[in-house]
């Protein structure tokens, strides 16, 4: 029998390793601060700030190495860049904003600020957030505001400091995702589910692509993926593309305070009607695309050269960007990304036959059921879809590991029992549950140490897929798990469940007679 977990250990496996007292203090202080201000509102004035803050701390440590040095020009605009250092005018540099905090101008000063840092570093124009002098916003708190920002990553090196404001800008991106419900579910993918997808994927080396990227928490965690690891971050690049503006400045934000170099496009766009990256191939694709998509303007492209499996219905998106995704995949490339359970099993609007044709074209490597309440957006259960262009086990692909040759094999995952509840309404993968499901994937990969669990994991052949009628959702594959050793058979359970019944309701009969004696004789 396991042993029973203690309060600190569950509170550890809540946590999945990312949120600290630091960022959860930090973040009740400055939610303090918002007052009346709704939260989609809050949350860029907020992030604005930790950027700035970010780019400002950097800056600041190359200047005074520079100070140092006896030739150097600390006011050089090209030894900062020589460093991949933003360069941050006067007007804008953190202590200069600080020390006018608690002015009632703080606002015209802060938006002086922003736009003096696009103007001298292009690759932030219309990326910063210059509305801090409106009227609506409190000038008291956004001063108080500054001086909490402000006591993040003191008198830290550079790379302590990104660690640190980058910890603060996803652990917030995260808070205000909750705060946002349905709509924050736009722009962040919870975590533990990137961690899935990215430790399922592996991308140690190639081009990582994601054409919805949101704000951008795929590529983080490939990155910290690839650093774990012990590779380099050069060896992955990233390419990505958002539709909605603000989502798609987030983005370059969290990427420009992790220092990952990207091409996110030079506008936000749509993927479907306006391809950012046409001819890109890539070896990674991890991807969140908005569920159930209805108005996504299939109907101006029933002739579109990706629907080689098929053209996808005007009314859902899902298989729309299911051959968005594999259009856009190398010869060896692999895809991993979330969509609703229906895409599973749906035969609407020719759905079915698409999802039969990709199939039989061999390229769905693994499929894995999620629980539900996961997303901030909906607590529907969702499903992540594994698609691969090779199973042959050819040397070549971007991951180092050995893989076999799986090919007329599929992996399905149950996992929809796996997860704790982080609040009432929200769930979240630890990660003995993230390690589990990707070792799972990587042992039926490489053929080493893999077994069928009954209710967890089933290798199925082409065959047995076709028996279900193409149908993809791993319950119909991994069946019930094994009784355990104390569980009673059904007729037994049923029978004593009865008997308890039964006894419960002689005792129901019993307290309502008493309470009607007693009723009587109040009366009387």
């Amino acid at each position: 029998m396991p042993s029973r977990k203690t309060k600190t250990e569950t509170k550890k496996q809540k946590s999945n390793g990312v949120t600290l007292d630091f960022e959860s203090q930090l973040w009740a202080a400055a939610d303090k601060l918002r007052g009346h201000m709704d939260a989609s509102e809050y949350k860029h004035v907020v992030l604005g700030l930790i950027f700035l803050k970010y780019i400002s701390d950097s800056f600041e440590d190359v200047h005074t190495q520079l100070q140092k040095e006896k030739d150097a020009n600390p006011e050089d605009r090209d030894e900062y860049l020589a460093q991949s250092v933003f360069w941050v005018p006067k007007v804008a540099r953190w202590s200069f904003l600080q020390g006018k905090a608690k002015q009632p101008e703080i606002g015209k000063f802060l938006d002086d600020g922003m736009v003096a840092i696009e103007r001298d570093n292009p690759v932030l124009k219309n990326i910063l957030p210059k509305d801090f002098a409106r009227p609506t916003l409190d000038k008291t708190r956004l001063g108080e505001l500054i001086d909490l920002i402000g006591g993040i990553g003191l008198g830290s090196k550079e790379q302590k400091a990104k660690d640190v404001l980058g910890r603060v800008y996803e652990y917030f991106l995260s808070k205000f995702a909750s705060a946002e419900g349905k709509k924050g579910g736009e722009f962040y993918t919870p975590q533990s589910v990137v961690r899935v997808l990215v430790s399922m994927l592996a991308p140690y080396k190639g081009r990582i692509f994601d054409p919805c990227c949101g704000s951008g928490g795929m590529f983080v965690q490939s990155e910290k993926f690839v650093e774990a690891h012990g590779g380099k971050v050069d060896d992955i690049a990233v390419y990505g593309q958002e539709s909605n503006p603000t989502t798609w400045k987030l983005a370059k934000m969290n990427l420009a305070i992790r220092g990952i170099t990207s091409d996110l496009g030079k506008e936000n766009a749509d993927s479907f009607h306006k391809d950012l990256h046409p001819d890109l191939k890539a070896d990674f694709i991890l991807a969140n695309p908005p569920f159930n998509m209805s108005d996504w303007g299939g109907d101006r492209l029933r002739e579109d050269k990706r629907w080689k499996y098929g053209a996808p219905p005007v009314g859902n998106a899902n298989y729309a960007w299911i051959q968005h995704f594999i259009h856009h995949l190398a010869p060896n490339g692999t895809a991993g990304f979330v969509l609703a359970n229906g895409s599973m099993s749906s035969n609407t609007s020719g759905e079915g036959e698409i999802r039969k044709t990709i199939i039989e074209a061999d390229l769905v490597d693994c499929m894995v059921a999620l629980p539900g309440q996961l997303f901030f957006s909906t607590q529907i259960p969702v499903c992540l879809w594994f698609l691969t262009r090779s199973k042959s086990g050819r040397p070549g692909g971007a991951a180092p590991t050995k893989e076999r040759d799986r090919r007329g094999e599929t992996l399905f995952i149950d996992a929809r029992k796996m997860g704790v509840l982080i609040d009432r309404v929200h769930r979240d993968l630890t990660e003995d549950d993230i390690a589990k499901i990707a070792d799972t994937y990587h042992a039926w990969k490489s053929g080493k140490k893999y077994k069928d669990v009954a209710g967890f994991c089933k290798s199925s052949t082409l065959k047995e897929i076709q028996e279900q009628g193409y149908v993809l959702t791993p319950g119909r594959y991994v069946g019930a798990a094994d009784v355990e050793e104390d569980d009673e058979p059904f007729e037994e359970k049923m029978a004593r469940l009865t008997k308890e019944l039964e006894a419960q309701f002689d005792e129901s009969d019993k307290l309502e007679k008493i309470i009607l004696k007693n009723l009587k004789h109040n009366v009387k």
